[in-house]
């Protein structure tokens, strides 16, 4: 797995206007259908993260727990940050085949 590459992507993402970040906003994407990719640091607390498995699974769209809050937050420009959703195919297609990649 290239780490560089999944938060340059994160971060191209965010330039693109296609990622919504933090709970509240990451949630209502899901909801919404308009997430095609959801992002939880690894450092979530155990609540968020079987808050956004439940959700993730109930509304079908792919989940992936990687990095810290603090990159996360750092590679899209904003402070700590939990939660991320790409709303863009193509960059969850993306995103996905560098996460699953094995070194």
């Amino acid at each position: 797995m290239d780490s560089k590459k999944i938060y340059s992507l994160l971060g191209l993402s965010a330039r693109a206007g296609k990622l919504k970040s933090g709970e509240f906003s990451a949630l209502e994407a899901i909801r919404s259908g308009k997430a095609c990719v959801a992002i939880v640091s690894e450092d979530a607390s155990d609540n968020t993260k079987k808050q956004f498995k439940d959700k993730c699974s109930y509304y079908n769209v792919p989940i992936a727990f990687f990095g810290d809050m603090e990159s996360l937050g750092h590679a899209v420009g904003k402070g700590v940050r939990t939660s991320l959703v790409i709303t863009d195919k193509g960059l969850a297609q993306s995103l996905l085949k560098n996460l699953l990649q094995e070194d």
